[in-house]
């Protein structure tokens, strides 16, 4: 194997988001570091649930099969905006 070819690790998860109306919506995900663990509980998460409207998320992740990153923002947005929708 060539000295250029990066190797990396993938931490696969599951992530479930409840919404305070019972609605929930669970999406394979992967993080290449911790820090992207971290960004996305504590950044991109809450920018989503704002974005939609929606308070009271809960998040629930476990250890799973991987997924894309970029593929999970866009179906927990759109779930939260959906919710968003049903409380309003």
């Amino acid at each position: 194997m060539s000295p250029d070819v990066q190797q990396h690790v993938e931490y696969p998860y599951t992530l479930k988001v409840e919404t305070t109306t019972g609605q929930s919506v669970t999406v394979p995900i992967a993080f290449l570091t911790r820090e992207q663990v971290a960004k996305f509980l504590q950044t991109d998460l809450q920018r989503l649930t704002k974005e939609a409207g929606v308070k009271g998320t809960r998040v629930h992740v476990e250890q799973a099969q991987t997924a894309n990153y970029d593929s999970v923002l866009q179906e927990v947005a759109a779930h939260l905006r959906r919710a968003g929708l049903k409380t309003a």
